[in-house]
């Protein structure tokens, strides 16, 4: 079973990496992964999972009402003091981690994961595509999509099918790639362009909470 204390503490720390020294014009640039959000409201969103986990405010998790909430209650807080706050709260959040169940740390670092990559494409910094984060995330992602009709996942990491019985189709593409069309970080004419066996169905590699860009995203 992976790690997934340490996974999230990895993850957590090349964010914090890449944000901690930025100046304010930076920290303000909108993420072309997510075009609502800047640079510092993704580690809003972050350091208000953590402290919603150890408050145990976890009604309306993961939807926009929860999210938005965390991005606004700190939008006037000191970028070193979020990051203050992300570094205590996170720290207990890992401690945690063994206790949760392995469904939610799952949602966990797959959130962590995909907003990391975000972070990435509005700092023009890419990295980190075939971390232990990634590979957890493509993953759970994998059992969270509609399984209704089989469909075969092939992947530098292997092979794996959604759904029982034969697979109407197969499509190739990393992990990485796999988790930003899981995400909506990619159009349905990008997912149409990855390795198919079979009839394309790009739409059902987009987990149900998420919606496929109508643009390109070329990371």
């Amino acid at each position: 079973m992976p790690d997934y204390a340490q996974t999230y503490r990895d993850t957590r720390g090349r964010i914090v990496g890449l944000v901690r020294d930025l100046d304010r014009d930076q920290l303000d640039m909108l993420a072309p992964a997510t075009p609502e959000w800047r640079v510092r409201d993704i580690v809003a969103h972050l350091t208000g999972v953590c402290a919603d986990i150890t408050a145990g405010n976890l009604g309306g998790v993961a939807t926009d009402a929860w999210t938005a909430k965390q991005v606004d209650d700190r939008r006037e807080i000191p970028f070193d003091q979020m990051l203050e706050e992300w570094e205590e709260k996170g720290t207990a959040v890992e401690a945690a981690v063994p206790g949760f169940p392995e469904v939610a740390v799952g949602q966990m670092i797959t959130d962590t994961a995909t907003h990391e990559q975000d972070v990435r494409g509005a700092l023009d910094a890419p990295g980190a595509r075939d971390s232990e984060a990634v590979d957890i995330a493509a993953s759970w992602g994998a059992q969270m999509l509609d399984g209704s009709q089989p469909l075969r996942l092939e992947t530098d990491a292997g092979a794996l099918v959604v759904g029982d019985g034969t697979p109407v189709a197969t499509v190739e593409a990393s992990r990485f790639e796999l988790l930003r069309a899981m995400t909506g970080r990619r159009s349905l004419d990008q997912m149409r362009a990855y390795g198919w066996e079979g009839a394309p169905c790009p739409e059902r590699l987009v987990l149900p909470i998420f919606t496929p860009r109508a643009d390109t995203l070329v990371e």
